[in-house]
């Protein structure tokens, strides 16, 4: 997964995101940069592996956040087997 996000375009998005210095600045971003789907997919997905993390099942997951037991499922195997960028940002969430 790494190398399909490792290029200079992809790199200008990362940096640009790593420029904005609060909350305000960051929702000003992805609202121009993403549609309202997007966003709630990202949002999803977060809460998804937020809540495998705390070992809820599948059911209740579904039933909490709305997502499908495929995206539940892909979310959890990324858990499992992804370059830990959910695990970084869901500890650093839980430390505040």
């Amino acid at each position: 997964m790494k190398k399909q996000i490792d290029s200079s375009d992809m790199n200008v998005l990362m940096d640009a995101v790593l420029t904005l210095k609060d909350r305000d600045e960051v929702s000003r971003f992805f609202d121009d940069l993403c549609t309202i789907g997007e966003l709630e997919a990202m949002q999803q997905r977060l809460v998804v592996a937020q809540m495998l993390t705390d070992e809820k099942t599948y059911q209740d997951i579904a039933e909490v956040t709305g997502a499908s037991t495929a995206t539940i499922s892909r979310v959890n195997r990324t858990l499992r087997y992804g370059n830990k960028g959910y695990e970084i940002a869901l500890k650093r969430l839980k430390a505040e």
